[in-house]
């Protein structure tokens, strides 16, 4: 029996294109470690602990309900409005946790970063594999209302689309991990980018088909615009495939792909190259 050997060699100088993946998925366990740890701390001396993950996406959507649907009317396209707003916040948090997390990467791990060696790309993954429970679990709560409406006949799923779900969650989980770090990255010496990333994401929802549908938009300039828009693309498909109801162009989910993968291949690079010299600013 012969155990394998690791050698890592610890130097300030790295090129741009020096991404290491090999050694991230070495440390496959401590992205473990960083999963469980995200995910308890959370919720950590919270009086109603995890039904938090219910009770956030359910309030927020009886408000859009009230808001968007009573106030302002806005259409669901046949979806019951409490059920659509569910899905929609479902898979918006998850984007959205995605990159917040990512966003304050080094400043919230410069404790352990500047002690202990290990990749830095294992704490932005772990990141996104706790937004993923996170977001399985707010599927039970749209399993219980998408089952009762599909029994009542006022829904009608795209069972076999299902199996796209995990490729959106793919989609997304990289990009928001793409802009996450370059945030991340860059406010290592701008500060006022922690201020507005909260507020650029709370922007970024509404220019997002996520309290609308896109078909509401009809053929306009407008909606050029909101394809445009990277989320838009994954975010039809996980909805034509949990609600029936949804608006796929594969011309738009090419270019969303397109922008995901430069800006995560680009998000890692400087990741990577803001991180031997960011205990120096941080």
């Amino acid at each position: 029996m012969s155990a394998e050997m690791y050698h890592t060699h610890i130097s300030s100088k790295h090129n741009w294109f020096d991404l290491n993946l090999k050694e991230v998925w070495r440390y496959r366990d401590l992205i473990v470690l960083f999963t469980k740890r995200n995910f308890v701390l959370t919720y950590k001396q919270t009086i109603l602990g995890p039904a938090w993950i219910f009770l956030n996406p359910f309030m927020t959507s009886i408000i859009y309900t009230f808001v968007f649907g009573g106030i302002a009317g806005m259409s669901t396209d046949g979806v019951p409005q409490i059920l659509f707003y569910l899905c929609s916040n479902a898979i918006w948090m998850f984007f959205s946790s995605c990159v917040t997390k990512n966003a304050s990467t080094f400043t919230s791990n410069a404790g352990v970063f500047g002690k202990v060696y290990f990749p830095r790309l294992t704490t932005p993954i772990s990141n996104v594999l706790s937004s993923v429970i996170q977001f399985v679990v707010q599927m039970i709560l749209v399993g219980v209302f998408l089952a009762y409406y599909v029994i009542a006949g006022e829904v009608t799923p795209n069972w076999g689309a299902w199996l796209l779900i995990p490729l959106v969650l793919v989609h997304l989980g990289v990009m928001g991990l793409g802009f996450g770090i370059i945030i991340s990255s860059m406010t290592t010496k701008y500060r006022d980018l922690a201020i507005l990333v909260n507020f650029g994401v709370q922007l970024w929802m509404y220019a997002t088909p996520i309290v609308y549908p896109l078909s509401q938009l009809g053929d306009g300039l407008m909606k050029t615009i909101l394809l445009i828009n990277p989320v838009t693309a994954p975010v039809e498909i996980f909805r034509y495939a949990v609600l029936g109801q949804g608006t796929i162009v594969p011309a738009y989910l090419l270019l969303s792909w397109a922008i995901t993968l430069l800006v995560a291949l680009f998000g890692v690079m400087l990741f990577n190259h803001v991180e031997k010299t960011f205990m120096d600013t941080v």
